[in-house]
């Protein structure tokens, strides 16, 4: 099991050597500290923990600060580590992009773009109403929620609220080219968030 966090750049395109272009997007990632090592027999569960990033001192508390062991990381996160996963490190250990190659399949979470309140429309893909039949003021509203002698909204009505901001995991993205002397590499396809999102990568692939 290979892990690593980073944070995302932008997108842009790569030519491969036979000339195809593929869409990639740029993550900066790593190094990353391994700060602790979580075993089922004392902790319960089996996980690693690393730090990444650099923090200002007086932004951490001291819990946090404890068991950053004298480091100032900007984060810390745990990776699981699933039956069957193996991890070759100890406590002290850094790993950088160069634990990746061209080919390895991803699994890469983060926090998608917040974009706010937001209507049926723009959230669920609605059609709004039917611009025929004289109709002039309902061209983007939701309609009929089939209300009946009801006295509630059903759970799951798909209406107006908040939109982005949710954690969105992709999974079989493919690394395209990792640049190991400037600590980035490229990713084919979309990542969620916005530029400086932090970004979960993990490879379970042999």
């Amino acid at each position: 099991m290979k892990f690593i966090l980073g944070t995302k750049q932008n997108m842009t395109e790569y030519f491969t050597e036979e000339g195809v272009v593929v869409p990639v997007t740029i993550i900066t990632a790593g190094p990353v500290k391994v700060t602790s090592v979580k075993g089922s027999e004392k902790d319960g569960y089996s996980a690693v923990q690393v730090g990444f990033g650099e923090q200002k001192e007086h932004r951490i508390n001291k819990p946090v600060k404890g068991q950053m062991k004298g480091d100032l990381f900007r984060v810390l996160k745990e990776f699981r580590l699933k039956t069957g996963d193996k991890f070759e490190g100890a406590v002290g250990d850094m790993i950088d992009v160069g634990a990746f190659s061209a080919g390895d399949k991803l699994q890469v979470s983060a926090i998608s773009k917040g974009k706010g309140f937001q209507g049926v429309v723009k959230r669920h893909g609605f059609h709004g109403g039917p611009r025929s039949h004289g109709q002039k003021h309902s061209e983007r509203e939701p309609g009929s929620i089939s209300g009946g002698l009801r006295t509630h909204v059903p759970k799951g009505m798909r209406m107006a609220g908040r939109m982005g901001s949710d954690r969105i995991t992709y999974k079989n993205l493919k690394v395209v080219y990792v640049d190991k002397e400037n600590n980035t590499m490229l990713i084919k396809g979309a990542v969620p968030g916005k530029r400086g999102t932090l970004v979960e990568i993990i490879s379970r692939s042999n």
